[in-house]
């Protein structure tokens, strides 16, 4: 990385008023399975208090950066109503705060069709922003925390038109990530989203280098790019399978190593919690002893909507009924009353009752365990009721029957499940009746 000069810290500021970040939150999710059935992938609860977009939105006001956009197309009510909440107190009379951008077909007739899509039909939103000279492109649906301004610097003194940050992932991993190579000058020679045989590092055949989904460009770079790329028919609208493999070789393409040097938490941590497994493995993060994703960083806070609500109750204490939690992270309005919370995340107003037993597992907000009901490695969605004495987690073959099951083991219910479950079983005993 080039050296800092004795003026970096006046260069730097300008750097961040002339950055303008755009959040893709529209997508599906379809791989979180019913997280999403009703809410877009960002809107999701983690962490028992937070939504996944809180931690590009908290990044980037730690970071510095002020004018910020989230593009959002699907089921995007409940994000669009927690961003409204918790995200517009800037100051938008200088062109600054968290505004929201809803899919508009600002051009032709088309709802979002891909990431680079998205930007396209905003590039006259994002020009008319004062001064913004380049564009930092963030997912909405990523775990981490990361100091942009340095990957902004890097990518000004480097003289790059565009720079995607990247991470040393298990080779076994990288098929589900755009997998680049870099020469010893830090340039992009190569870029295959979503191989079926990932091309390993050269110094480590066990790990690949994958695109974490973070970009900036400058703008005329990428307006140029974008007009162009969309007259091919053959274009996918995506940034990985056509934007970055198309400039390779024609612009100066950087990539940004992300290491645990410089950035908060000092671990490289980042996750993509696209899919159920890794949104569980994230939470169980967390409960680590010394989490490598410290949540309670007051030097880099991530910050959230909260509703004010009071703190963690636990009820009873007899021989044969005790409410108590170990090793877990509790959050505000949760009761626990006589049962037992073990290595497991407790959302806000979730409420575990009598001789409950609940373990490895996340319960997200408003949901209710009942009275004798036994859980391992489960996830309980929003407002999901479980009847007493259900037990699910110990036979997965019988689970499967009723829930949806991952291949690491994790279940996964939801409210939903069990009004379809509550739905048959009446109807089976109306039929025992006839």
């Amino acid at each position: 990385m080039p050296k800092e000069n004795q003026y970096s810290h006046i260069s730097s500021n300008a750097r961040l008023r002339n950055t303008t970040a755009m959040i893709l939150a529209g997508g599906k999710g379809t791989r979180l399975k019913e997280l999403t059935s009703t809410i877009a992938k960002p809107a999701v609860s983690f962490g028992g208090k937070f939504k996944i977009i809180d931690f590009a939105l908290s990044n980037c006001i730690n970071s510095g950066i002020r004018k910020v956009g989230v593009l959002t197309q699907y089921m995007a009510q409940d994000l669009i109503s927690h961003i409204q909440s918790g995200w517009q107190s800037s100051y938008s009379a200088l062109g600054e705060g968290v505004h929201i951008i809803p899919a508009q077909q600002r051009i032709g007739e088309n709802w979002y069709r891909g990431t680079a899509d998205a930007i396209y039909q905003n590039l006259d939103l994002i020009k008319s922003q004062t001064a913004t000279e380049r564009i930092l492109i963030l997912g909405g649906d990523h775990i981490y925390k990361m100091d942009y301004s340095r990957m902004i610097n890097f990518h000004v003194e480097s003289g790059a038109d565009v720079t995607v940050a990247c991470i040393q992932k298990p080779i076994e991993q990288a098929s589900e990530f755009g997998v680049m190579g870099l020469n010893e000058q830090g340039d992009i020679i190569n870029f295959v989203e979503k191989p079926k045989n990932p091309t390993p590092m050269p110094n480590d055949d066990s790990k690949a280098l994958i695109s974490m989904g973070i970009y900036i460009f400058n703008v005329d770079v990428l307006d140029a790019e974008l007009r162009q790329a969309l007259e091919n028919p053959d274009y996918k609208h995506d940034f990985g399978h056509n934007i970055i493999p198309s400039l390779i070789g024609r612009s100066n393409l950087k990539g940004y190593v992300f290491t645990e040097r410089g950035h908060p938490g000092g671990n490289g941590y980042w996750r993509d919690v696209g899919h159920v497994d890794e949104y569980y493995a994230a939470t169980m993060d967390l409960l680590a002893p010394t989490p490598e994703l410290d949540l309670y960083d007051t030097s880099w806070p991530i910050m959230t909507n909260q509703v004010q609500r009071p703190g963690v109750k636990f009820l009873f204490n007899d021989p044969n009924r005790r409410g108590f939690a170990v090793d877990s992270v509790l959050c505000a309005g949760a009761i626990i009353s006589g049962g037992q919370v073990n290595h497991s995340l407790v959302s806000s107003d979730v409420r575990v009752e009598d001789f409950a037993e609940v373990q490895d597992s996340i319960l997200l907000p408003r949901s209710i365990v009942g009275r004798s009901c036994k859980l391992k490695k489960v996830i309980v969605g929003e407002e999901c009721i479980i009847p007493d004495g259900t037990v699910i987690g110990y036979d997965l073959e019988e689970d499967k029957k009723r829930y949806t099951v991952t291949e690491d083991g994790v279940v996964l219910v939801s409210a939903e499940m069990f009004e379809a479950i509550q739905e048959v079983d009446a109807n089976s005993d109306i039929e025992a009746l006839v």
